[in-house]
């Protein structure tokens, strides 16, 4: 006889106070139900029980003490503790007191510093106005003496300099008197006007010979002339427009990406620098002249932009599919038309049947996330480009259009042929060692539609979100994504039914008759059978693929799915089977050991399934006296009569023991 440290040990976790006692009798002498080794000994077994409550009541004080010194040892270390951390905290008082200490000096250094720079500052600045007005003074009165002498008016290198002499004197003339100043003003006048002019033909310059750069640089000065309309003559504009030209038909037919990227990027400048400019004093109807330029010279372009943005989202995408399928060395099965296909296509939908041969893919998901990300990466630059080129009134009609390329090539031409292929690939619910990398496709699908969904949102919802396009977009998205999830439920049942198929299988195979009606009774080990344990093994890999291949609510909505038909198959595979009374307790062992498996699921339905099933058993072995008390157990009592009795006929001794009156 086992202590109760012991049978403690023996017992598995978590502690079950029945099966504790039920373990307890059965080991007892005498203990166990009529039919064993040795007939029932209430006496003897109440002795046990006397026994074991003393050692449980030694035991428990124990344990008690040990509690006690703990929380003692608790108290102390937890006092010790407060005392470090009061030390702790007046460290840091004093640390907080030095630190406040040090911040005053500081701002009291700061405070004296700041006070002298504003003194350095005082005496420094009327010094360096004083020298620049010296300065211009020397270069004024070389205009009043009609002498350019310096050489700043004279080198041509050093125009940036001459330009910002010639703004401050073009500022200081028009303060000047007119009759008194009328000759050197208007000497001030024409420089100025010379050195704009100068600029203007040397950004010019720069321009034709592709010299950003300097651009940037003469603009930089320019940006403080008074710039009028004046200056932009119709051959600036000629040149421009050549430029923009030269730029575009050079790739127009033989680069279309490269043709694309330069209209997108020569228009988004040149806007750009119509926003600046409106920005100076260029007349009342600036908006309405730099418009009409901009028209002027890409309207040829954008009139056939987004024909063309189609044909080359259209023909990259189909690149991109076929370079993917070209690696994988797979000639890609054609989408079935017709009314044939059509009608296979709703029977599969409808049932469970595989119409036509199952393949093998060799565990390819024909998936690619990288296809997708490409995908997706053209055709978010096209929703760009479309932003950027459509007029206002077309932008919701252009954008739809991109779209529908987009789920043509992405859900339909790759997703939706991915599922085609993973659903004729599922094998048959008796397969042996059938590889269900379905659920691989299922995993791969969902990361997918997490990023078509994520651009929905990002780049197209902005371009529609106002318009009546928006409900057709709406509406075609939940289109493509029920019609992926019909294909997605039939592979995901199929599948389920073949993880049911190999668990059906390896009862068959594995479990034996004679596993619940021993043939020596005596010399049994209570323990799961083996058949028991490569299902539980099975079931538990299963339920970690179903988890990461799931996301959200659907891991417990398959998971509920599989967990109901593992339920039904135990159930059914153990009404098989007659039980002796030891075999009875095998099969309660199997149960319980289903019913840690069940817990795996983490569905309450699934665990509650298999708690029943595990009371049903007890009918197995219990005394035939204590039938109609089990019977109207907490567990039992709301289930069918014809079901539990079912569960009793199964035993050996029904008929010779008459255990149908229990049931009168």
């Amino acid at each position: 006889i086992l202590t109760p440290g012991q049978l403690f040990i023996s017992c598995r976790e978590p502690f079950d106070a029945d099966e504790y006692i039920e373990r307890l009798a059965w080991r007892t002498p005498g203990g166990g139900s009529k039919g064993g080794a040795e007939a029932f000994d209430p006496k003897r077994l109440l002795e046990e029980f006397e026994n074991h409550i003393e050692e449980l009541k030694h035991l428990d004080e124990k344990i008690q003490r040990r509690v006690e010194k703990l929380e003692h040892q608790c108290h102390r270390e937890a006092k010790e503790f407060a005392h470090k951390v009061q030390d702790l905290q007046r460290s840091n008082q004093v640390a907080f007191q030095h630190f406040q200490e040090l911040d005053e000096h500081i701002s009291y250094v700061a405070t004296k510093v700041c006070h002298l720079g504003d003194q350095l500052e005082g005496v420094n600045t009327p010094r360096q106005r004083a020298v620049e007005a010296q300065r211009l003074m020397t270069y004024f009165n070389e205009f009043l003496d009609g002498e350019l002498r310096s050489d700043v008016f004279n080198n041509p290198e050093k125009i940036k300099e001459a330009a910002d002499i010639i703004q401050k004197l073009h500022l200081i003339a028009q303060e000047l008197p007119f009759d008194r100043f009328a000759d050197v003003k208007a000497k001030i006048a024409s420089k100025y006007h010379d050195l704009e002019r100068q600029l203007i033909q040397e950004f010019t310059a720069a321009q034709r010979r592709g010299e950003i750069g300097r651009m940037q640089e003469v603009a930089a000065v320019l940006l403080h002339f008074k710039v009028t309309h004046k200056h932009w003559t119709h051959s600036d504009i000629f040149v421009f427009q050549a430029h923009v030209k030269e730029k575009l038909d050079e790739t127009r037919r033989s680069d279309v990406e490269q043709y694309l990227k330069n209209l997108y990027d020569l228009y988004t400048r040149t806007t750009a620098l119509a926003s600046k400019l409106t920005e100076f004093n260029l007349g009342s109807d600036k908006h309405t002249f730099l418009s009409k330029l901009i028209k002027n010279i890409f309207s040829t372009y954008l009139e056939s932009y987004i024909e063309m943005e189609k044909d080359y989202l259209r023909t990259r995408s189909a690149m991109i599919l076929q370079r993917y399928y070209d690696s994988k060395n797979h000639q890609k099965r054609p989408q079935g038309g017709g009314s044939i296909q059509e009608l296979k296509e709703r029977i599969r939908q409808r049932t469970n049947l595989p119409l036509g041969p199952s393949i093998d893919t060799h565990g390819e998901t024909f998936l690619s996330q990288e296809v997708v990300v490409n995908l997706l990466q053209e055709t978010r630059h096209a929703f760009e480009r479309c932003n950027r080129l459509s007029d206002p009134s077309d932008l919701p009609k252009n954008a739809f259009s991109i779209f529908l390329l987009l789920v043509e090539h992405l859900c339909m031409d790759h997703i939706d042929y991915a599922l085609e292929i993973g659903l004729s690939a599922i094998p048959s619910a008796d397969a042996k060692n059938a590889n269900l990398y379905f659920l691989d496709v299922v995993q791969q699908a969902n990361t997918i539609f997490h990023l078509f969904d994520k651009q929905f949102n990002d780049h197209l919802m902005p371009l529609i979100s106002s318009s009546p396009k928006l409900t057709e977009c709406l509406h075609k998205k939940k289109e493509v994504i029920e019609q992926m999830e019909v294909k997605l439920d039939t592979g995901i049942d199929r599948t389920l039914n073949c993880m049911v198929g190999q668990m059906k299988h390896i009862l068959a195979t594995e479990q034996k008759k004679t596993d619940f009606r021993p043939e020596d009774e005596n010399n049994v080990m209570i323990q799961c059978t083996a058949a028991c344990s490569k299902v539980c093994v099975y079931v538990s890999r299963q339920v970690e693929r179903v988890r990461k291949s799931m996301d959200g609510k659907n891991v417990d909505t398959v998971l509920t799915e599989l967990g109901v038909r593992f339920h039904r198959l135990i159930h059914e595979h153990l009404q098989q089977y007659s039980y002796s009374s030891m075999g009875g307790m095998l099969a309660i062992c199997d149960v319980a050991e289903y019913r840690k498996s069940a817990k795996d699921f983490r569905v309450p339905l699934v665990l509650q399934l298999f708690d029943t099933l595990h009371a049903l058993c007890n009918l197995l072995v219990v005394a035939p006296d204590n039938l109609k008390q089990v019977c109207s157990g907490e567990q039992l009592t709301n289930l069918d009569r014809n079901l539990l009795h079912a569960f009793v006929q199964l035993r050996v001794d029904y008929r010779q023991a008459r255990l149908g009156r229990h049931f009168s």
